[in-house]
């Protein structure tokens, strides 16, 4: 069902809300029903839990829509027809997107190429020779926009489609000598965000954006990575999204090679073409999620808030575990780790996972 103008607006205003991200969204709608009917409970919850949950006032909400609507950006909220729906069912999806150029091609089959932004002349070629042999095989390719292999994996699909993702707002270009390149992706492939428009990209917002990447795509292709580099991050996310992952391997005397041939030790996909990924690709199996069965969550008081509180750790740990732990249903175990999180006792994680 297609969420009605003002529940858009409660769950933009709800996604902008500080310490609410995509897992405490998803709890929150589904506790609710409705991101209008959080709203109007949330000083109720942030009074009991001692929460800083405030939304943001009306007018920011409306600022940041007049934004999107000078630059022609279009909000994709979840819930709307053209909502990615590889995004959808991820868990949880992200609340809201902001795009630029062909929102169409958010619904296309798509891989994702990535790699160093220091990159060799010959993981370029390969980034682009590859981007154009999956293009002309009827994928769009997504990547960050970034120096290096991102930017060749963008030239090399330009012509059949390809999508950017953003750690700052749908405007935000960087780096600025891509320029010339943001102005083509705008014209012929598509620019996803996030972020508010007008946001400048910070180094928290990338983790999110390559979560992005990964969750809009069948499979990750993995060009060239140091063995600490945000490609291998995406990597990482698209292994537990239930996306293929592929690595193209080098020379062991190049560092940049050490990223992609650790994920073959790890059981990646061995990438030298187009023809690996097809031949993945025919394997038989879904990436749609089965539909999940609603919660029943029920009161908490603070003896049990305290309970679970103490059995957190900076060590992301499953909702189900905390439940055993503590003998008690998954529902009031959900209901006391959001409270939790609205009060920054507590963070929310994708999967089901909590951590302090």
């Amino acid at each position: 069902m297609t969420p009605a103008a003002d529940e858009r607006f409660a769950r933009l205003r709800l996604a902008r809300t500080d310490r609410i991200g995509p897992a405490a969204f998803s709890q929150l709608l589904g506790r609710y029903g409705s991101a209008v009917r959080v709203l109007e409970v949330l000083p109720d919850l942030v009074r009991k839990s001692g929460a800083a949950s405030i939304p943001p006032p009306v007018a920011g909400i409306e600022r940041e829509l007049a934004d999107g609507e000078r630059i022609g950006a279009r909000l994709l909220v979840l819930g709307d027809p053209d909502y990615p729906e590889m995004l959808a069912n991820l868990d949880p999806p992200p609340p809201i997107l902001w795009a630029r150029g062909r929102v169409d091609l958010l619904n296309t089959p798509s891989i994702a190429i990535v790699g160093a932004r220091i990159a060799s002349a010959g993981g370029q070629r390969i980034a682009r020779g590859l981007a154009l042999q999956l293009g002309q095989a009827g994928h769009v390719v997504v990547s960050g926009m970034a120096r290096g292999i991102d930017a060749a994996a963008h030239e090399g699909a330009l012509a059949t489609g390809t999508v950017a993702v953003l750690g700052g707002g749908v405007d935000d270009v960087y780096p600025p000598e891509h320029a010339d390149l943001y102005a083509r992706l705008i014209d012929q492939g598509c620019v996803v965000s996030e972020s508010p428009v007008g946001a400048r990209a910070q180094a928290r917002d990338f983790p999110r954006r390559n979560r992005i990447i990964s969750g809009l795509s069948r499979g990750v292709v993995v060009v060239e990575a140091e063995i600490k580099s945000g490609s291998l991050i995406t990597a990482r996310l698209a292994a537990e999204q239930g996306r293929d992952v592929f690595a193209v391997p080098g020379s062991p005397l190049d560092p940049r090679a050490k990223g992609p041939n650790e994920l073959l030790r790890q059981g990646a996909i061995l990438c030298e073409g187009i023809e690996d990924i097809e031949r993945a690709f025919n394997t038989l199996r879904t990436l749609r999620a089965p539909p999940s069965e609603p919660m029943d969550y029920g009161e908490v008081d603070d003896a049990f808030l305290d309970r679970v509180a103490a059995l957190l750790s900076p060590t992301p740990t499953p909702r189900d575990e905390i439940a055993r732990a503590l003998n008690a249903p998954m529902g009031q175990v959900a209901a006391a780790l959001l409270e939790l999180s609205l009060a920054g006792r507590a963070e929310l994680l994708p999967g089901g996972l909590a951590s302090i």
